[in-house]
């Protein structure tokens, strides 16, 4: 597929102004001033993130309601339910509040829906069940911001509800105790792009001050909080980088010994934000996606080293079993869309019996980004359909559901991502009616872009521009790992790897050698021989106790001089 290749201007004077001030190299200046960075706090601020720069977690609406009604609970040994999500946020989430509560000596349990049978959010059975247990207090977190009619039957069963969430708010909030989320109308809060699991965060920060207690006793969970941010693609920046940056330290050397597990299990001897998002958080995500998510909630909460490792390995398990389910799912799709030339359509649309709908969300990514086309798939069973969406830049693929409505039983999410519901029966008309909408909105000529941080030379691709990245970490949503180009450059050598799938290339220039790898770059027509420009970022490749820089090449393009 052609991708355009975006460079970003700066100001030349202002990169060497920056990279003296601040003592770095003038790659990393061009770097923070492509990313709007700009002010001389903000770069001292994102090139060292200090958890003094915390926001003040009292300036969220409703959290001194939520902690006095929260200590009222140790005072008058109330029990507290904590109702969560089932995806690694949701989870991670759970695990934070209990295990503080917990140390706390405040009575808790909680209650994490499966994915398979209740769907996302809270539901009046399970608010039931709560009540019946003897709950007087339900923590949300990671969800409740839409789910005013289950709040309304939680009020009617003498629950006391606190809302924690961080997803988009309804004109009409729940009518809850206490209802925290940075994107609240009347939010005043300085950051509103937390994850679910940073507001449990700001809470358990603010019990913390209310009791006067040393700032260990929330700061220690930074290591699942950091898991359960990077986890859920939030923007790396602001208190997102804090968050992260403080939580890889501890991670690193984690005394959670479920995280130990798992770290193990995945295989990782270090670990950083490409490790969580490829590594830890598939498998905890495999468990909610195959309906067993509370597996990956006990391994978070135990203390017994063999229950980790046994539950480590299961994830390990679930999570190749998903990969198989996954794998099936994407032939079954791309053989519908070729063989009905869906890719024609403004927004690629398939529906299906028998697919697994816990997995579909994934397969739509990879094919909207196969076709560069908005994708929605959805699994039919007993005459409902479940789907997921996924977008491209540019188009609002939740506004375009909005118009689609009165043919869905619900849906929800937002401009890149959605699910929804819809029967059998009106499937046909909801399609047809989304691939008009679709057709007035999106722009026809869109292709993907790459977005590039500077043109390199050979010369400079040392182990030296690679310790000055370190800089730039941790690496995630609104701060990827940047990107460059350089020109113009011989392949002495090529081979094509898994079954012609990558790309492996020597290319050579002014005597210096590069080595680089092009995943999913097979079909790219380069010989031995050619002068190719290349988009790359830069990873260290370690092999047999030898450590090397390598290209992990975005695009590639035969050199037009």
């Amino acid at each position: 597929m052609i991708k355009k290749w975006e460079y970003v201007n700066v100001d030349e004077n202002k990169v060497k102004e920056i990279a003296a001030k601040h003592e770095i190299s003038e790659i990393i200046a061009r770097v923070l001033l492509n990313r709007g960075i700009t002010d001389d706090n903000e770069i001292e601020d994102f090139l060292h993130p200090k958890l003094e720069n915390l926001n003040n977690p009292f300036l969220l609406n409703d959290m001194d309601k939520a902690v006095d009604r929260i200590i009222q609970c140790k005072e008058n040994n109330e029990k507290i339910t904590i109702y969560g999500d089932y995806d690694v946020d949701g989870i991670t989430s759970i695990a934070t509040l209990s295990k503080f509560l917990t140390e706390l000596g405040i009575d808790n349990d909680y209650y994490l829906p499966n994915r398979l049978d209740e769907g996302y959010g809270l539901n009046n059975n399970a608010l039931s069940k709560i009540s019946e247990d003897g709950t007087k207090v339900l923590i949300t977190v990671d969800c409740g911001i839409s789910a005013y009619d289950e709040v309304e039957f939680a009020n009617e069963l003498g629950i006391n509800v606190i809302v924690t969430d961080h997803h988009e708010c309804p004109e009409n909030l729940p009518r809850a105790l206490a209802v925290i989320d940075p994107k609240r109308n009347d939010s005043t809060y300085p950051f509103p792009s937390l994850a679910g699991v940073g507001v449990t965060f700001k809470l358990i920060h603010a019990i913390s001050l209310k009791l006067n207690l040393d700032r260990k006793k929330y700061l220690k969970y930074l290591d699942i909080v950091c898991l359960g941010t990077v986890a859920d693609i939030v923007p790396l920046i602001s208190e997102n980088r804090i968050i992260v940056n403080y939580g890889l330290i501890l991670l690193k050397e984690t005394r959670n010994i479920g995280l130990q597990a798992l770290i193990s299990a995945a295989g990782y001897s270090d670990v950083d934000s490409i490790a969580i998002s490829f590594g830890l958080a598939p498998r905890i995500n495999a468990c909610g996606r195959m309906g067993k998510a509370e597996i990956a909630l006990k391994l978070l909460l135990t203390s017994s080293v063999d229950e980790a490792k046994n539950i480590a390995n299961t994830l390990n398990l679930l999570n190749k079993e998903r990969q198989e389910v996954e794998k099936k799912i994407i032939d079954d799709a791309i053989n519908i869309i070729e063989d009905k030339e869906l890719y024609k359509n403004d927004i690629i649309i398939v529906g299906n019996k028998g697919w697994h709908h816990g997995v579909i969300g994934i397969v739509a990514s990879k094919i909207t980004e196969l076709y560069y086309k908005p994708t929605v798939l959805i699994s039919f069973e007993d005459g409902i359909g479940k789907g997921s969406g996924r977008s491209i830049e540019g188009f609002d693929l939740h506004e375009a559901l909005t118009k689609c409505s009165d043919c869905l039983d619900k849906f929800g999410g937002h401009e890149m991502a959605i699910g929804l519901s819809v029967s059998e029966e009106k499937y046909e008309e909801f399609k047809n009616k989304l691939m008009k909408v679709t057709s007035e909105k999106i722009d026809k000529e869109a292709i993907p872009s790459i977005k590039i941080d500077a043109v390199v030379s050979p010369k400079e691709i040392n182990y030296n521009i690679f310790l000055d990245m370190k800089l730039l970490e941790p690496y995630g949503e609104s701060n990827p790992s940047p990107l460059f180009v350089s020109k113009n450059l011989k392949v002495e050598s090529i081979r094509l790897l898994s079954n012609d799938k990558h790309l492996k290339l020597t290319l050579k220039e002014d005597n210096i050698i590069l080595d680089a790898i092009g995943f999913n770059l097979g079909d790219k027509q380069i010989h031995l021989g050619d002068r190719v420009d290349l988009v790359f970022a830069l990873e260290l490749n370690k092999y047999n106790n030898f450590e090397s820089i390598q290209l992990n090449v975005k695009d590639i393009k035969k050199s037009l001089n």
